[in-house]
């Protein structure tokens, strides 16, 4: 037996409930891990208000880190005793213990704590996709990133500015100004107080961005099509206002034949290799002070609730992680 989070139904923060749970022993091309560091992410949000389907009951969570506890007939990837995350699956890494499968982990090298890697992984590997596969950012891009304060955003910034653009940042509130600044924002609009769109034409000289990254939703949807440039790319990766709103399609056409897309993580890092080349670049990336990160917050993970519940606020700075109960 084991401890793991489980919802019974869909709601707030309270439906988590901490419960003891069968483990089988790991199947074939399986390897059990003893989580040390757990992952809070948005996304976990979505799961567990439905916002996402999830077939219930369920666990809850998508990335952990922790330690190799045994392995499954036909694995070559790891052995007893590696160090080793996962950030794409399966749901239910709110748990002491999971079984997942080993293609869908990466060692974890030496420098990088458990907890680093447990709150980086999934933000990281989000903002390798977005800056490196859907859209290649370039030195002389000028890119807008919406919540720049945010796990992703503190990641996404960081780097973006290391492959030579400048980036318009936003925030929700003044006291995140200066944590967008110290990343790499080279301007920083707070969206509480500034008109986004007149802010971004004003600092591209009417031009506007050729690629816009929104995980706000609805609240930024409108103001993010009109900060594009005629051609641009709109870049959906989450809902945390709420889901972006229906709407016609030639309203892309009226705006400058814009594009829309809504990327997920699990199509570019679909295959072994493609997860190794990507967490690779993360990692070597934090490893030279390239991406430098905060420590995460912490809470035990029979806290759940509360951890969700500072996510949800959006006050939090950073990244959150669950940590099993002694």
């Amino acid at each position: 037996m084991t401890r793991a989070i489980r919802i019974e139904k869909n709601g707030g923060p309270e439906v988590l409930t901490l419960a003891e749970v069968a483990l089988k022993p790991p199947g074939e091309n399986e390897v059990r891990v003893r989580h040390t560091a757990i992952g809070v992410n948005f996304i976990d949000i979505y799961h567990r208000t439905g916002l996402y389907k999830l077939a219930l009951p369920s666990g809850l969570g998508m990335e952990a880190a922790g330690v190799v506890e045994s392995v499954g007939s036909g694995v070559t990837r790891f052995r007893k005793g590696d160090r080793i995350a996962y950030a794409s699956g399966p749901v239910g890494a709110y748990s002491e213990e999971a079984n997942i499968a080993a293609a869908r982990g990466v060692k974890v090298p030496e420098g990088i704590s458990d907890e680093n890697a447990a709150a980086i992984l999934l933000k990281g590997l989000t903002a390798h996709y977005l800056l490196r596969q859907t859209y290649r950012v370039k030195q002389g891009d000028t890119i807008l990133f919406h919540a720049a304060g945010g796990g992703v955003g503190m990641i996404a910034v960081q780097w973006a500015r290391s492959l030579g653009a400048t980036i318009i940042g936003t925030v929700g509130s003044e006291n995140k100004v200066y944590l967008a600044q110290r990343l790499g924002c080279h301007h920083v609009i707070v969206s509480s107080r500034e008109n986004i769109a007149t802010r971004v034409r004003e600092i591209t000289g009417g031009k506007g961005v050729p690629v816009a990254y929104d995980s706000v939703g609805r609240d930024t949807f409108m103001a993010t099509l009109d900060s594009l440039a005629p051609r641009g790319l709109f870049v959906s990766f989450g809902n945390a206002s709420g889901p972006v709103p229906p709407f016609e399609a030639g309203m892309l056409a009226q705006k400058g034949s814009l594009f829309f897309t809504r990327p997920t993580l699990a199509h570019y890092v679909s295959t072994a290799e493609e997860l190794d080349v990507a967490a690779d670049e993360l990692f070597d990336l934090v490893g030279r002070g390239v991406i430098r990160k905060a420590e995460p917050t912490r809470f035990p993970l029979s806290q759940a609730a509360e951890a969700h519940r500072a996510l949800e606020s959006r006050q939090t700075t950073g990244s959150l992680v669950l940590i099993p109960d002694a």
